[in-house]
């Protein structure tokens, strides 16, 4: 029983787990990287400590080197002079420098290899760790991209003008507005023309029937015959002379043409 609920509670964390994990994965890989960065940092000090360490051989060996020629010379020299006691003595400490000499040239050999190796895969680290950076760049960058990509896609779809999308609605509804406004526009200019050929044939009017008081008066006025006015004369009576029209009724005559003209 213990073991189900282990074994339940243990599946719900994992489950717990992998959603943090899949929900930014260029942060993970992030993550892993700045964690071998640090490594490769720890690494680094590591390589140096044991380069100091190659290069203290180094110097032992050189030292070395520098007694073992300082002996050899010193038991030339004393076999030259003949004394053979002392040249032994040399001799002797000549044989234990060549031994130091040699073990210590061994172990700078061994610890120059191994730094070498030790420097090759920090060296592949640091290559495959700058290989990483790019592609967590070049992730994050891709990652961003599709899913702009896939936010325009479904932006596209949203601004389609179907009649079954809400643009599509809206688009309805601008073109009905811009229908209603044409139409007012159309019946304002229709109601305004009505009316026209009646103010028009009013109009025509008036001015025919002031065309023919002006040729009356000018007939009345004798400044026009009838004939020429086109004016029909009027039947006189018989015996009776058409007596001329004084100035004042020609001055009464014309202020009650223009009376009429002006209402």
């Amino acid at each position: 029983m213990f073991g189900k609920l282990w074994r339940a509670f243990a599946a719900q964390v994992n489950k717990l787990a992998n959603f943090f994990w899949q929900a930014d994965p260029i942060a993970q890989m992030q993550l892993e990287y700045d964690n071998a960065v640090a490594q490769m940092k720890e690494g680094r000090l590591g390589l140096e400590q044991y380069r100091a360490l190659v290069e203290r051989v180094t110097r032992q060996v050189r030292s070395d080197e520098s007694r073992v020629v300082d002996l050899t010379a010193k038991v030339k020299s004393y076999l030259k002079a003949g004394d053979r006691a002392t040249a032994g003595k040399f001799a002797i400490e000549l044989q234990r420098g060549q031994d130091d000499l040699k073990e210590n040239k061994g172990q700078l050999d061994l610890h120059e290899k191994s730094y070498q190796n030790y420097l090759m895969k920090i060296q592949n680290a640091s290559k495959k760790l700058a290989d990483v950076r790019t592609k967590i760049q070049k992730y994050d960058a891709e990652l961003k991209m599709s899913s702009a990509e896939a936010e325009m896609a479904q932006l596209a779809k949203t601004f389609d003008f179907d009649v079954t999308t809400d643009f599509g609605e809206l688009e309805q509804v601008i073109q009905g507005k811009i229908d209603l406004n044409r139409a007012k526009v159309r019946v304002a200019g229709d109601l305004s023309s009505q009316g026209i050929a009646e103010i028009e044939a009013e109009k025509k009017m008036e001015e025919s029937k002031a065309e023919d008081l002006l040729s009356q008066f000018e007939v009345d006025m004798g400044l026009k015959t009838p004939e020429t006015a086109g004016v029909t004369p009027q039947e006189k009576t018989l015996g009776e002379k058409q007596a001329e029209p004084s100035a004042q009724q020609k001055e009464d005559a014309l202020k009650n043409i223009e009376k009429q003209i002006g209402g």
